[in-house]
């Protein structure tokens, strides 16, 4: 079989590209270790509150230790809830001192929501029945809008948030 000289170029820009494609995932993979996020905890939908994070009283900020914290929110019906003050009202602003190490905890009893920390690394896709867990270190001061980014219903445009983090 014959090939004609531009085929024979494409085929070799065609199967090096692949080969070099594989070796880097195959980098990433086996060498640096990076792999797709896993659901490895797995709750009801219907009863968010026997996992211990998501019980009341534990959701919004946990300080585990000197700058580092866990904040457990749970996505549902257009609202982040992220506990209630001495008050008993609901929180709508999470303080974090700059320079903390944070685990975001999110779950959802009802439909797919999103968690996007706008300004930063924080963007989980959050599913009925997982705990979305993602962890970053907080270093420029400010105020950053937390957004549902995956459409749930009607009321989606109410779904918001705010993180503060302070000096």
């Amino acid at each position: 079989m014959h090939l004609h000289r531009f085929e024979k170029i494409w085929l070799v820009f065609g199967i090096g590209s692949l080969v070099v494609f594989m070796l880097i995932l195959g980098y990433g993979a086996f060498w640096k270790g990076t792999h797709p996020q896993s659901h490895g905890q797995i709750i009801d939908p219907n009863n968010v509150e026997a996992y211990d994070a998501f019980k009341p009283e534990n959701l919004g900020v946990n300080k585990v230790d000197d700058k580092r914290y866990v904040i457990n929110v749970v996505a549902s019906a257009f609202n982040y809830d992220f506990g209630t003050d001495k008050d008993g009202n609901a929180v709508k602003t999470i303080r974090i001192p700059k320079g903390s190490n944070v685990l975001f905890q999110v779950t959802s009893p009802d439909v797919v929501h999103g968690f996007n920390i706008a300004g930063t690394n924080v963007n989980m896709m959050i599913e009925p029945g997982y705990v979305s867990k993602m962890e970053t270190v907080l270093n420029n001061p400010g105020e950053y809008t937390i957004v549902c980014n995956e459409y749930c219903g009607v009321g989606h445009h109410l779904m918001f948030g705010t993180l503060e983090v302070y000096e």
